[in-house]
């Protein structure tokens, strides 16, 4: 993970810089006997955060010939040291230009204000009190008012350098409180002047940073250049590093088979996504209800209490599936339980399609009436007979476990059902053919007379015109 190239960190030894500069190249500049510490140590010498720092030798010790020898006394009571060193000494006075300490050499350091801390505007009595043992890195051994100015800035900076250098090189994590908002980001105590990039101080983007100044926070050390005084510091990293256990945990203790309560947590097309109190997995629109369901917003909204049953766990692509019917008996099994072929039951009319009606025989099971089996007479088209919703009793003529399906019968729910149907052939078959118009008017032929030849046609009716007396005489 890198920093965002907006979010340029801060020097980590400058208290005084208001804000954070553009680029990561560009450093806040410090003074120039810091600068040449930090950037060229002397060659041979190990990091000044390794080093022990120098004490005056404790007058208790001493031997007591020692005062006849002037010399002695002076190299055995005197501190010797050099500008860089670190020496420890005893803050003997406070006031707002800074500390005077006591480190055994021939005057007491001033560690000027702007040195006692890396946070800005500190109060000198905030920093130190008087009686404290502090270290302070050696600025200038005689300044120009022959003082010896001492940095515990400084010191605080190397010591906590050394240990920064090892949590990054290990991938751990440090610890401090957020004390200036600059730009582009948060200053970080670490011992150090730490930048936390805006982009990398929560999951997701904050926008007003002010709150978290005060507040305690662990980061991730993600860049680190000594030669610039850089810090980087990523507080997402972590948060995405724990989330990553937690979630790795919550998984390991989940088990396929189980019932866990939940809470919707968002709905969607496909399915509702359901909280387990650690991770959000999903029940698929199919494992919602036994019955169809048009859309998820019909059976559960965000924040519904549900029980769900863990279908599978997949712990490389942290993905969890569940259901909500499977908490539940299935209804088929309950009625293939309670009903057999020939059962009259109760039922209501779900959807009319051209080759029959669906019936709702049981939460989550449906029967088709055939468009044959609606009435005894004839149907031309099924919804001309039932309607949505109607209540109908259905006859059980069919039913086949395997395949979950059942078919049923309206018309042989009445109990005389075969009586009329019988009755209803036996009227068609009875039905007299119409009588045509020549019938009506001069009565049924007793046969068919097969078709006789034109000519013979011709002599016929001239004969039947003669025997009635029609035509000339």
């Amino acid at each position: 993970m890198t920093s965002n190239p907006q979010d340029a960190p801060a020097s980590a030894l400058d208290s005084e810089s208001p804000a954070a500069p553009e680029t990561v190249e560009t450093e806040t500049p410090v003074s120039v006997e810091m600068e040449e510490q930090a950037q060229a140590p002397d060659a041979g010498e190990e990091e000044v955060s390794g080093r022990e720092a120098l004490v005056a030798p404790d007058l208790t010790d001493l031997p007591d010939d020692i005062a006849d020898d002037f010399e002695r006394a002076i190299e055995a009571t005197v501190l010797e040291f050099k500008e860089g060193d670190i020496v420890e000494g005893t803050v003997v006075s406070v006031d707002p230009d800074g500390a005077m300490i006591d480190i055994g050499y021939k005057s007491e350091g001033l560690i000027p204000t702007r040195e006692l801390s890396i946070r800005n505007n500190v109060d000198p009595t905030d920093a130190v009190s008087v009686g404290e043992r502090v270290e302070a890195v050696v600025l200038n051994k005689e300044d120009d008012e022959g003082r010896l100015i001492l940095s515990k800035k400084r010191a605080m900076y190397e010591r906590a350098w050394g240990k920064i250098q090892e949590v990054a090189k290990e991938g751990g994590t440090v610890e401090g409180t957020v004390i200036e908002v600059v730009k582009g980001g948060l200053i970080v105590d670490i011992g150090l002047r730490g930048f936390l990039p805006a982009s990398l101080v929560d999951m997701r983007r904050v926008r007003d940073l002010d709150p978290f100044i005060g507040e305690e926070i662990t980061a991730k050390v993600i860049e680190l250049d000594r030669a610039r005084n850089n810090v980087v510091l990523s507080r997402r990293a972590y948060l995405e590093e724990a989330q990553a256990e937690e979630r790795n945990a919550f998984l390991d203790g989940l088990h396929e088979g189980e019932v866990r309560e939940g809470v919707v947590s968002s709905v969607v097309n496909f399915g509702a996504f359901v909280d387990l109190g650690g991770m959000d997995g999903l029940v698929h629109v199919s494992e919602l209800s036994w019955q169809h369901v048009n859309h998820p917003g019909e059976l559960v909204k965000v924040g519904d209490k549900v029980n769900v049953k863990v279908l599978e766990v997949d712990r490389e692509r942290e993905r969890i599936s569940l259901s909500i019917r499977q908490t539940s008996d299935d209804p088929w099994d309950v009625f293939a339980r309670d009903h057999e072929v020939g059962d009259v039951i109760d039922g209501v009319v779900t959807k009319t399609v051209p080759f029959g009606a669906f019936v709702s025989v049981a939460d989550g099971v449906e029967g088709l009436v055939h468009v044959s089996e609606i009435a005894i007479h004839r149907v031309e088209s099924p919804e001309l007979e039932l309607s949505i919703g109607q209540q109908v009793k259905v006859k059980i003529t069919e039913k086949e476990d395997e395949r979950r399906r059942i078919s049923l019968s309206i018309k042989q729910a009445s109990p005389d059902w075969r009586e009329r149907e019988i009755q209803m052939e036996e009227q068609k078959k009875g039905r007299r053919r119409p009588q045509k118009e020549f019938e009506r008017e001069f009565g049924p032929s007793e046969e068919e007379r097969p078709p006789m030849p034109v000519d013979a046609s011709l002599e016929a009716i001239l004969q039947e015109l003669k025997e009635r007396g029609i035509g000339r005489k």
